[in-house]
This record gives structure tokens, sequence and C-alpha cells, in this order.
């Protein structure tokens, strides 16, 4: 069974850092894709990142430059190095892997900004 455990996450003032982590189950290169999610309660869940299987990292806009992702492959870990943080990143962090069609994800990890 695959299980994505996050780790991390907590209270940071703006302009500080934090970061995140997720163990996976298995190997990371059983993932066709896997990435970061977070989301406010009552919002959509929004993409921060995503890394292929072959390692190459994407961010969306609002995290680009003060975001990135890693992977420590004999570990099994996903990363995500949050700097320059800011009150408006303040959310639920969630790890998704991808695998053909179906969608796996950790059970969330807080992160607080304060300005």
């Amino acid at each position: 069974q695959v299980q994505l455990v996050e780790s991390g996450g907590g209270l940071a003032q703006a302009g500080g850092s934090l970061r995140i982590s997720c163990l996976v189950s298995g190997s990371i290169f059983n993932f066709d894709y896997m990435g970061w999610y977070r989301q406010v309660p009552g919002k959509r869940r929004e993409l921060v990142g995503f890394m292929t299987s072959g390692g190459t990292p994407k961010y969306s806009d609002s995290v680009k430059g003060r975001f990135s992702i890693s992977r420590d492959i004999p570990k099994n870990t996903l990363s995500l190095q949050m700097n320059d943080l800011k009150p408006e990143d303040t959310n639920v962090y969630y790890c998704n892997g991808r695998i053909g069609e179906t969608d796996y994800w950790g059970q969330g990890t807080r992160v607080t900004v304060s300005s």
C-alpha cells in the first residue's frame, strides 16, 4: 500500500524559512510525478510545485524563486524548502504522488507564517 507521510512545518515569521518533507513507502521512482499542494479550508487545493521522475522541478508562479523541491532517493523522501515566507503562504501543505491515473496524498502538514 502506498503511503505518503509529511513532517516538518510549523510556525515561521515573514521572511523566514521552513522545510517540510514527505516520506514515501517504497521507491520514489514508482511515481510518475511527485509534488506539493496547499489548501486553505474552503478553497481549492493549489499546486505549489512538482518533480518529474527524471528529477526536473516545476513551480507555480506564486512560489517560484522562493521554494525549491528536492528528493533524497536512498531515503525515499521528497522535501520542500520554503524561503522568504509570506503570510499568504499560510496553508496546509500536502504531499502528492501520481502513478498513472491515480493520485496518492499525505495527511497534510500545517504551515503558518506570521507578519
